[in-house]
């Protein structure tokens, strides 16, 4: 089943414009990093870095943050839709 991910506009000049990314039957979010990455380069430099998640990186298995999950290694069944977040400095 697949994977719907929502790609926020800063992001969106490496997906070709799109604003989501249909994944075919990612099981893990980690694999969700990876199948973009190999359909988008670059992608994965701007999600991640050595020690995981950006921390001005929030990402979202429908409603749930995965730091608050099982992160990178949050299981998937398939037909969710991950939401990329970056934080927004304000004030």
């Amino acid at each position: 089943m697949p994977v719907i991910v929502r790609i926020p506009t800063p992001l969106r000049t490496l997906t070709g414009g799109n604003e989501e990314v249909s994944l075919e039957a990612p099981a893990t979010v980690r694999a969700v990093v990876d199948q973009l990455e190999a359909k988008h380069p670059g992608l994965k430099d701007r999600l991640l870095d050595e020690k995981g998640v950006r921390k001005f990186i929030n990402l979202y298995v429908g409603e749930e943050d995965i730091r608050f999950l099982e992160g990178l290694d949050t299981k998937l069944t398939g037909n969710e839709q991950i939401s990329i977040v970056p934080a927004i400095a304000g004030g």
